[in-house]
């Protein structure tokens, strides 16, 4: 079997709780997780932190944990979309995940207001991403106290001298070991948020089985100069 047809043949990894590197977001991984389980009774659950911090992944980890635990969950990649949704999704859902909710317009802000009011009269959950702190929120003041009502949490980034060693124990977790050459190249000429770098080192693992070659540095070099020419 050809390189390329295992490269297609494996799907991109699908974000989960297992494959987020928490670091210092162990307290906020757990309240995610009860609340994809169904368990507190707040309404909304608001993360906030830079680009990159893994924000997203969470939001799609959460949606697909409470849809393995049996609750209809929804994902909305931005705020505008609400716009097209069917608006029984709060009957229907028992809970909506929001992203880049600080870019909502005056529309979608709107519904957002609406979408949490059924929420919480329907028992469900909405929870919702954005760059800032409520206060910080450019939103219409009753939306963003209702956002604010709830658990808040700052989704923190690792620092660099932890990402090294997350890397490692994420690689490990996996079968494969990961040299701390490595760790430096890749941290030195790739992009550095946490994201990207796991997307790096599944799409390696990958081009790794395919050529029957160790994870090294003139492998992921000639990867990633394979990378920037396609």
């Amino acid at each position: 079997m050809s390189e390329q047809l295992i490269l297609d043949l494996a799907d991109p990894v699908a974000p989960t709780f297992d494959n987020f590197v928490a670091g210092g977001n162990a307290e906020l991984v757990a309240a995610l997780q009860g609340l994809a389980a169904g368990h507190g009774r707040d309404t909304g659950l608001l993360l906030w932190g830079a680009a990159g911090a893994g924000k997203s992944h969470l939001l799609r980890a959460t949606v697909a944990a409470a849809r393995a635990h049996g609750h209809g969950a929804v994902l909305i990649d931005a705020p505008g979309m609400l716009l097209a949704t069917d608006p029984e999704l709060a009957g229907r859902n028992a809970l909506v995940a929001v992203d880049d909710v600080d870019a909502a317009g005056a529309d979608a802000q709107a519904r957002l207001f609406t979408l949490f009011n059924a929420l919480q009269a329907t028992g469900g959950r909405l929870v919702a991403a954005g760059g800032r702190p409520p206060v910080r929120l450019p939103l219409r003041e009753d939306l963003r106290t209702r956002l604010g009502w709830g658990a808040v949490y700052e989704v923190r980034a690792l620092a660099d001298a932890e990402k090294g060693a997350a890397l490692v124990a994420w690689a490990r977790q996996r079968g494969f070991g990961l040299g701390a050459e490595v760790i430096a190249y890749l941290l030195a000429h790739g992009r550095r948020d946490m994201a990207a770098l796991i997307a790096t080192l599944e799409a390696l693992d990958r081009h790794s089985l395919a050529t029957r070659r160790p994870i090294t540095v003139p492998l992921l070099r000639d990867w990633l100069q394979r990378e920037a020419g396609s």
